[in-house]
């Protein structure tokens, strides 16, 4: 009898078609203290949290009979149980209903609930919303007490089930109720046109004024013709001002507006009142890392780079050299209307410290200075105004590497060199330690010219090459190929004097390269010349004698 009824509740059940997450009819058979029981004609009983049948005013909104909708969320949970929830069905319905409003623009009713960061939560349609701070009103509303626990009308202008996201506008009703007003307002509205607005809200990137029914943006661009740090510096909420329409929009009734366009652009005059190259006081109004703003004429702002703040140090940080409201001579670099950008100098109304230094000094000069910095190419040397000068690695020895000589210096000591080049343009000065000095390498190379024969001592041996004393600290080498019988350079011992030709220079090693091969091919040449030259002067002598026999 159990399993005849066990088969007819499963086939009642396959016959409903229902699956997990199904909208199905409940009856209420009972409502105690915490749960509600219904019956969906599943194998068991659903019982539900009483909480779920709550409505938002606080009243429970069921009683024993009534027939509800529910969301499946189990037939079986294991224990014998059926899972069921109102709350889930009543979100669905909802979301149906608010998809419904969405697309039809009709007004629902609902409460606000709470207070969320940027506005407020609202309860409708047994859903929770999203109400913003600037669409509680078409005026700015400070206090929203007197609209709370208060029936009130919204329009859907959002809705997001993915995310569950609605969003909702009270303000979108008021305006709707005073349409006609708006509408006439709007058929007026004109480009170019000056109109009164009442500023309700205040953003990091403008104001939205109140027209009459419909809103206008006045960027923070459109401000002012100087820069506009924040827009509460020029403007604040419940101010009436005029402004200009400068953009409408009438299909999306967008509203752009100027208030800088009701003045005369100062732009258009600056090139003649401030040409390129004139010099002209100023105000420094902001700082920033990569240079300072100066307002040289109301309205009109130039930037002063970092690199052109200092002569001597390009990256300097700005505010170690100027500060804010602090008057100061600019020099106009640069004017580019369009963009409206004016480009400026400090350092350029003093006196160039690279072009007065090569005015004072000339190449060969010595130069005494601090080491300032080392660095992995190089030694730098302060010089007079703060400017400094180089002595590359390459300029330190001639005998040893730089990467050597440069071991034996550190900051802060005093150093002569001598001036090698200027170059005021690039702002470099080259300076060298080497130079103070004959080049014992170009010494040699002068008084032993390429193929000068030499006697000179081996240092050193090995099975590749012989290194030979050619005095300081020049070295000298024999390559192995470079004997005319390789196998002679195993008799050569250290000590022995050898007759070799100066093959080669390698100035960079300070290296000089002997050959013994090349010095017997020079002198087996000049033997054979000696005797082409005899043999001719024997064949001109026999000559001679045979012409004489003839003649007499």
């Amino acid at each position: 009898m159990s399993e005849d009824f066990t088969n007819l509740i499963e086939q009642s059940i396959s016959k409903l078609q229902v699956k997990q997450g199904s909208i199905i009819n409940a009856t209420v058979i009972d409502i105690k203290k915490d749960l509600v029981i219904v019956n969906a004609g599943l194998k068991s009983e659903g019982m539900i949290p009483i909480d779920q049948f709550i409505n938002y005013q606080g009243d429970l909104e069921v009683k024993e009979g009534d027939v509800v909708e529910v969301s499946l969320d189990a037939i079986e949970d294991g224990f014998g149980e059926t899972k069921l929830s109102r709350e889930k069905a009543k979100k669905a319905k909802a979301w149906v209903k608010m998809e419904e409003a969405f697309e039809k623009k009709e007004i629902l009713s609902g409460r606000i609930t709470g207070k969320v960061k940027g506005g407020f939560t609202i309860e409708m349609q047994d859903a929770k919303a999203f109400l913003p701070g600037s669409l509680v009103d078409v005026r700015p509303v400070r206090d929203t007490g007197y609209l709370e626990g208060k029936d009130l009308e919204f329009l859907v202008i959002k809705i997001d089930k993915k995310r569950n996201n609605v969003v909702v506008s009270r303000k979108a009703v008021m305006e709707m109720e005073n349409s006609e007003e708006r509408d006439e307002f709007i058929s007026n509205l004109e480009e170019g046109s000056v109109v009164k607005g009442i500023v309700k809200n205040i953003t990091d990137y403008g104001a939205f004024l109140d027209l009459g029914g419909v809103d206008g943006l006045l960027h923070i661009t459109d401000m002012a013709w100087k820069r506009v740090k924040h827009p509460s510096e020029l403007i604040k909420v419940g101010d009436e001002i005029d402004v200009k329409v400068l953009k409408f929009d009438k299909s999306k009734t967008r509203v752009s507006l100027g208030l800088k366009q009701l003045n005369e652009d100062p732009w258009f005059e600056i090139s003649n009142a401030h040409p390129v190259g004139s010099i002209i006081s100023g105000k420094i109004t902001n700082i920033a890392d990569y240079g300072c703003f100066v307002e040289i004429q109301n309205g009109i702002e130039g930037l002063v780079h970092v690199s052109e703040m200092d002569w001597a140090n390009k990256n300097a940080n700005p505010e170690k050299l100027v500060s804010l409201g602090q008057e100061i001579n600019v020099k106009i670099l640069d004017i580019d209307p369009e963009r409206r950008r004016i480009s400026l100098g400090i350092k350029q109304c003093e006196k160039n410290p690279w072009v007065e230094f090569i005015n004072n000094h000339k190449t060969g000069e010595h130069i005494k200075g601090e080491i300032k910095s080392i660095t992995d190419f190089g030694v730098f040397i302060g010089l007079e105004n703060g400017i400094d000068g180089l002595v590359h690695l390459s300029d330190l020895s001639w005998t040893v590497s730089g990467e050597e000589a440069v071991k034996k210096y550190k900051k802060g000591d005093q150093l002569e060199t001598i001036l090698l080049s200027a170059d005021p343009e690039r702002e470099r000065i080259s300076l060298g330690v080497k130079q103070l000095t004959d080049n014992p390498f170009a010494d040699f190379m002068e008084k032993n010219p390429k193929n000068s024969v030499m006697q000179l001592v081996v240092k050193e041996k090995d099975e590749k090459q012989l290194s030979l004393d050619i005095g300081g600290d020049i070295s000298g080498l024999i390559k192995k190929e470079e004997f005319t019988d390789i196998d002679k350079i195993s008799n050569v011992q250290v000590g022995d004097t050898l007759d070799l030709m100066v093959l080669n220079f390698d100035r960079k090693n300070q290296t000089v390269y002997f050959s013994q091969k090349a010095l017997e091919q020079k002198n087996t040449s000049e033997v054979l010349d000696k005797i082409a030259k005899e043999n001719e002067e024997s064949k001109a002598k026999l000559g001679d004698i045979i012409k004489d026999q003839i003649d007499n």
